[in-house]
């Protein structure tokens, strides 16, 4: 058994894999105008997107493999639900957050009750691996919010956040010291969707402060919180069903490669901000974040076994 530290160094290098395979982040998604392909990878037990590294360890195996579904379960879950796992399909691991209880000796001397938690990996498997799950594939499912009211949600959470933002120039920056967002105006970019990507980007960076985030603790702050913005924009996208375009991140990679490198709990630790920044700003939306349907429903059913 690999310990923490290896542990944490494997998921690493499977992220820094995926960025020198693939050119840009893996944590992009295009258009599919499907409930079963949105960029939230989903738990068939619960129902339910996964979080944090996860979710990034899933979106590099669907990259590779080129899996279109957002469902995965474990070889249980699937057999438990009268389906079966394809003959000669490897697994995809990803890791689960296990408490640990135990006693230890405090400053007095006592004898206490300790609990910590350890991270284990455990394997799952895209539902295009399997037998007896094919409404949870692609082609299966079609969204029923349209393309324009996605925008318009989007332009809602916008507006209920309060963000003092502006338009003009050809520069997209978030100004700390004013706490304003600076933004081209949307008809100067490429789609509807490469303008909220942006806007998104430097919301999560207007978000910082709100959810806590302290940069004078990252000794990379720069490229640590524009991995954080990157990751938690595309978020956001996701929750909104809306596709996540590469932008101008290839100029980061770099740099994103040398702080995975030098720190093994850096992108476990931009991960996790991403997601608080991301939750944050998803909380200001007045729609559904994930359209549900009877496919997402009958996931709701599915038992951990």
């Amino acid at each position: 058994m690999q310990s923490q530290t290896e542990l944490r160094q494997t998921i690493t290098n499977t992220i820094i894999d995926a960025l020198k395979e693939g050119g840009l982040p893996p944590w992009k998604r295009p258009w599919a105008d499907d409930n079963n392909a949105p960029g939230l990878h989903t738990s068939l037990s619960t129902g339910s997107p996964y979080r944090g590294i996860n979710s990034l360890l899933l979106q590099c195996s669907s990259m590779r493999q080129g899996f279109k579904s957002k469902w995965w379960g474990t070889y249980n879950q699937i057999a438990f639900n009268g389906a079966s796992v394809q003959m000669g399909q490897k697994a995809t691991k990803i890791v689960l957050w296990k408490p640990i209880q135990r006693k230890r000796s405090n400053e007095q001397g006592k004898e206490v009750e300790d609990s910590f938690l350890v991270m284990r990996e455990f394997c799952v498997f895209n539902v295009e691996q399997t037998n007896g799950l094919e409404k949870f594939r692609v082609g299966f499912s079609k969204s029923e919010v349209a393309e324009s009211d996605r925008f318009l949600n989007a332009q809602e959470l916008i507006d209920n956040t309060g963000a003092d933002v502006r338009h003009g120039g050809n520069q997209a920056f978030f100004s700390p010291q004013e706490d304003f967002i600076q933004l081209p105006f949307s008809h100067q970019f490429q789609s509807e969707a490469d303008y909220f990507q942006t806007a998104f980007h430097e919301h999560c960076h207007w978000a910082e402060r709100r959810v806590g985030f302290d940069r004078t603790h990252e000794s990379n702050a720069y490229a640590f919180f524009e991995l954080v913005a990157d990751l938690g924009a595309c978020q956001v996208m996701s929750g909104l069903n809306l596709p996540s375009n590469s932008q101008n991140t290839a100029s980061y990679i770099s740099h994103w490669l040398q702080g995975m490198s030098d720190d093994p709990k850096f992108i476990f630790r931009a991960a996790s901000f991403a997601n608080k920044a991301a939750d944050y700003l998803l909380s200001f939306s007045q729609s559904p974040v994930v359209t549900t349907d009877d496919h997402a429903k009958a996931a709701d059913e599915l038992v951990m076994a």
